[in-house]
């Protein structure tokens, strides 16, 4: 029997790229699901009490190294430098969860969602008592992604859910390579920031 593939709902917002949005986080069943929290670069959901540098895969704790996507040698000691900036295919969890159509955005593909919709803090979305950001088309406003406040996961406890939203990017803040992007937000902002790498963050996938 041929193994059937799963098939993800997506939002085409009308973006310039025309790269169309997941409707739902990875693992999540709905859109108001927070779905799976990923360290930095793994493919596998990590619980809180994973969410620690010691535990983090690229995290070399005997030698206080970081061993993949370094750009500077004193987070990448003892010559493990690769100046790698966004997450390989084999790196990526909305490809490995997903499949090969989808992927993690990148921090430029974060800021074209934001500079082409309107988004808006919505406490208690649809009566679901979820709180979140709503990300509309300016071009078809039928069209848009709700992405839940989630919070995040670090050194063993789940973070500011349903007050804060942090969704990784794939791509590596270079000038500090411990860190990553991601899309942050709250009922007053939604930016772009960055995070440690080992703390557990949702993910959202893309694809053309």
């Amino acid at each position: 029997m041929m193994e059937q593939i799963k098939q993800y709902e997506y939002v085409d917002l009308g973006l310039p790229s025309g790269l169309k949005w997941a409707k739902y986080n990875v693992g999540a069943e709905k859109e108001t699901d927070y779905g799976y929290y990923f360290q930095w670069g793994s493919t596998k959901p990590n619980t809180a009490d994973e969410c620690i540098w010691e535990n983090y895969k690229f995290y070399n704790s005997a030698k206080y190294s970081l061993t993949k996507y370094c750009t500077d040698s004193l987070y990448g000691l003892f010559g493990i430098v690769d100046s790698k900036t966004t997450l390989g295919t084999e790196d990526d969890a909305a490809t490995q969860i997903m499949g090969s159509d989808w992927r993690m955005p990148t921090e430029a593909e974060f800021q074209e969602l934001l500079d082409n919709t309107d988004n808006e803090w919505i406490e208690d979305y649809n009566g679901t008592g979820v709180n979140g950001r709503k990300f509309t088309s300016k071009t078809d406003t039928s069209k848009y992604i709700f992405i839940p406040a989630a919070g995040f996961c670090t050194n063993g406890s789940v973070n500011y859910v349903d007050i804060d939203g942090d969704v990784w990017c794939s791509s590596l803040d270079p000038s500090h390579p411990d860190y990553a992007w991601s899309l942050c937000f709250n009922s007053g902002v939604c930016c772009m920031g960055y995070a440690y790498r080992y703390d557990g963050r949702v993910v959202r996938g893309v694809m053309k």
